[in-house]
């Protein structure tokens, strides 16, 4: 929560070169100073008396702007190089080199006014930026874009292009030092669940194992008295709508196990966390883990079913990149003969806002109909609102030793199903293609979406910063 609250705070480096006007980098500086007040964002800047012309040139500038923003690493999400003129290529990179925050970068390069390109007032941005984003290629060091090759501080497309990277930044800064619970065994049926800790690991995403049993332990411990389940059964029941013929016992069940799992992921740092939601905590503590995933996810904390750690952390990109929760869902049914739709569901865990409209808590129809109902409460169903989506999935593929993925924008639809749980009618352009892409490189049949359209952030975080093999749907 803490990650995907937080509010963005930049590096600023502002670069400029001798032989070019240096009032045009001082104006940079409070421009793009003013941008981050309009746009609610902190800064870290060297102070303008620390430099002969208040910006970044020489190597001995650039030792002082990496002396501070190594001293404020744990501030920095992110660094933005503007160039005001054509800037110095020599001392932006080592400025950025020698603070190793190991964070993303954004170059923007200001525009020319066609009737200011005299000695004394032209830029050059167009060309320097050339310069820095070649020194940067060499270094090694990955860089964001602006929209536009050149575009003026004070412009709509530049404020759009920061708000952006505040998301980009998020996403890759949550990713690289994520803790993923992964609550008990997967089930034994789905090898599709198989993965590679040491490939995640690798992209600096730890996965903190514990027995389902550690977790039952310690609802024994909570008295069905005790204030601590009574204020949870009253969340549960506040959540959505619970038929009457629901057994009491039945709810306080569910809300000890909230309990223990709540505990064990504060104790544990946890920003996402996978389940073993069939069939053991049925069969041998007698509820469904949906409600408490939900619940949890509407804080934004993600939770994925049967132990899909994959799919979780790809959920937890939604979620940094949305500031949303975001649902784990089954690529389950075509749509009759729309061949570019189809119906995604699950029992459901869904947070309550992914659906954004009333919802029913009650046993699990598959399940409960072979465990028996009276074990398997605890399914949260409705039907997901229309709306625009994102679509992400990743999957370690141990044999080629890499982290590969795919993501896409969509849209539900208000179109009518006749099922139980929870189900989301899909609209993807190009979904044959999509679906053929996803069999052919051996994908799992679950899928991450949350309710905005951020692909292209996702795709960019984990391809360009994470160094993953992504797929970009259309």
């Amino acid at each position: 929560m803490k990650k995907i609250k937080k509010k963005p705070c930049f590096g600023l480096i502002i670069g400029t070169r001798g032989f070019f006007n240096a009032d045009l980098a001082r104006l940079g500086r409070r421009d793009l100073i003013d941008l981050m007040k309009e746009i609610d964002c902190d800064h870290v800047i060297l102070p303008e008396s620390d430099t002969p012309t208040g910006s970044i040139e020489t190597t001995e500038d650039a030792a002082k702007v990496a002396k501070l923003f190594a001293e404020r690493r744990e501030s920095i999400d992110g660094i933005i190089v503007c160039l005001p003129n054509f800037g110095d290529e020599l001392g932006i990179v080592n400025a950025i080199r020698g603070a190793r925050l190991d964070v993303p970068v954004l170059v923007q390069a200001c525009d020319d006014d066609n009737d200011k390109v005299g000695v004394n007032q032209r830029r050059d941005a167009f060309c320097g930026k050339i310069s820095v984003c070649n020194n940067l290629y060499q270094y090694g060091i990955p860089f964001t874009d602006t929209a536009y090759h050149t575009c003026k501080l004070k412009s709509r497309e530049f404020k759009s292009d920061v708000i952006r990277f505040a998301r980009l930044c998020r996403v890759v800064n949550g990713l690289s030092g994520a803790r993923i619970g992964a609550i008990g065994a997967r089930p034994a049926a789905f090898q599709t669940m198989r993965y590679s800790e040491k490939l995640l690991q690798a992209s600096g995403i730890t996965v903190v194992t514990v027995d389902m049993s550690e977790i039952l332990g310690r609802t024994a411990g909570l008295s069905n008295n005790s204030p601590e389940v009574k204020d949870k059964v009253d969340e549960i029941f506040a959540y959505g709508n619970i038929p009457p013929h629901i057994p009491g016992e039945n709810v306080i069940k569910q809300a000890r196990f909230s309990i223990a799992v709540g505990e064990w992921i504060e104790n544990n740092g946890i920003d996402a966390a996978a389940f073993q939601c069939w069939t053991s905590i049925q069969e041998n503590y007698g509820c469904a883990a949906c409600i408490t995933m939900s619940m949890l996810g509407d804080k934004l904390l993600p939770c994925a079913c049967e132990v899909d750690v994959c799919g979780v952390v790809s959920m937890y990109a939604i979620t940094l990149a949305t500031r949303g929760p975001s649902a784990l869902l089954d690529w389950n049914n075509n749509f009759g003969e729309n061949r570019d739709m189809c119906v995604c569901t699950h029992c459901s865990n869904y947070p309550k806002d992914f659906f954004r409209s009333p919802v029913e808590i009650s046993n699990l129809d598959v399940l409960g109909g072979t465990l028996g109902p009276d074990r398997c409460f605890g399914a949260v169903k409705g039907k997901v609102a229309a709306g625009p989506f994102t679509f992400f999935r990743i999957s370690t593929d141990d044999t080629a030793g890499v982290i590969k993925g795919y993501v896409g924008d969509g849209a539900f639809t208000d179109d009518a199903y006749g099922m139980d749980g929870g189900i989301a009618v899909c609209r993807i352009e190009g979904l044959q293609s999509l679906m053929k892409m996803i069999c052919r490189n051996g994908f799992e049949h679950h899928v991450g979406m949350g309710r905005d359209h951020v692909a292209d952030i996702i795709a960019e975080a984990a391809e360009n910063y994470m160094g993953w093999d992504i797929y970009k749907h259309g």
